[in-house]
């Protein structure tokens, strides 16, 4: 393996022992599974790749012989195995052994880290499909907003407006929101696994607009249902990615998301991951992502 991002569920197991209240540890697991890496040895069976190839590993290997599976939703795939997800081993580790139909080659102009970041922006792409994110919506992305520094790195590497809604109540916060940027926004994909920002999302939404749920809030969150049906607010839920890879992989290609490394905040090489993971729980530290060189 090659870099290796830590993401907040790799902190929640570390840190508790599950993840989303669903996800339970009951043994050791390796941790991982933003990655990418060079391909060592294959398998006598496999055409698409050959030792030497850079790779993005896409973590989650469905059945793909079910019925979502069958329907191209392979991600809600009941027999998933995904890295990292017990009692699956994730990628944190210097070899690591994966399906080639889920090793995807990195053109030339994308190094290892763009590969590593593949996978979270595999996710964006999602959430943007599942809200029908298309030119020229106003896009309200709840995530940051408590947290100054946090903000002022979204503002730089593209953000509009920005707007710390500490200390508001939802609908004055959002009231605020469609002040400041001259109207509701058409989709709002909330990041945060914050039921105030579930709320927010229904008061600030344009009617008829949809709510993107990424982030995993409480199991049984106190949220205004009857005021999102009322404006014909479609809340979706997302769960991972599907058939996002080589969308993300092209977006970076392109040179359409030429910000994206400035997402790396600190990089530590293998022998130092405990430090990593300290680093990326610090709220002091400023961490936005963390990758761990595996190859070091």
């Amino acid at each position: 393996m090659g870099p290796v991002g830590i993401c907040g569920s790799d902190i929640k197991y570390w840190t508790h022992g599950y993840c989303s209240g669903v996800f339970v540890l009951r043994a050791p697991m390796v941790l991982g599974h933003e990655g990418a890496g060079t391909v060592v040895q294959t398998g006598s069976k496999v055409k698409n790749l050959q030792v030497g190839d850079r790779v993005a590993i896409e973590p989650g290997v469905p059945c793909l012989r079910c019925r979502v599976c069958r329907e191209g939703r392979y991600n809600l795939c009941p027999d998933m195995q995904f890295c990292a997800t017990p009692p699956i081993h994730g990628n944190l580790c210097r070899l690591y052994k994966h399906p080639a139909a889920f090793c995807h080659r990195l053109p030339e102009r994308v190094d290892l880290e763009q590969g590593a970041l593949v996978e979270p922006l595999a996710v964006a792409v999602h959430a943007c499909r599942r809200g029908g994110v298309r030119t020229g919506c106003l896009v309200l992305v709840c995530g940051a907003d408590i947290d100054d520094g946090r903000l002022a790195f979204a503002k730089e590497i593209g953000a509009d407006y920005v707007i710390n809604v500490r200390g508001l109540e939802e609908p004055i916060a959002a009231q605020q929101i469609i002040t400041t940027a001259g109207s509701a926004p058409d989709v709002t994909i909330e990041c945060s696994g914050s039921d105030y920002s579930m709320t927010l999302g229904i008061h600030a939404t344009h009617p008829g607009g949809s709510i993107v749920q990424v982030g995993r809030g409480s199991q049984v969150p106190s949220i205004p249902l009857t005021i999102a049906a009322t404006k014909e607010v479609d809340i979706k839920g997302v769960f991972r990615y599907a058939n996002c890879y080589e969308t993300a992989i092209s977006l970076i290609n392109s040179g359409q998301l030429p910000n994206l490394k400035q997402l790396i905040s600190h990089r530590y090489p293998l022998a130092e991951t405990e430090v990593a993971f300290k680093t990326a729980m610090s709220r002091d530290a400023g961490a936005i992502k963390v990758i761990i060189d595996c190859d070091q």
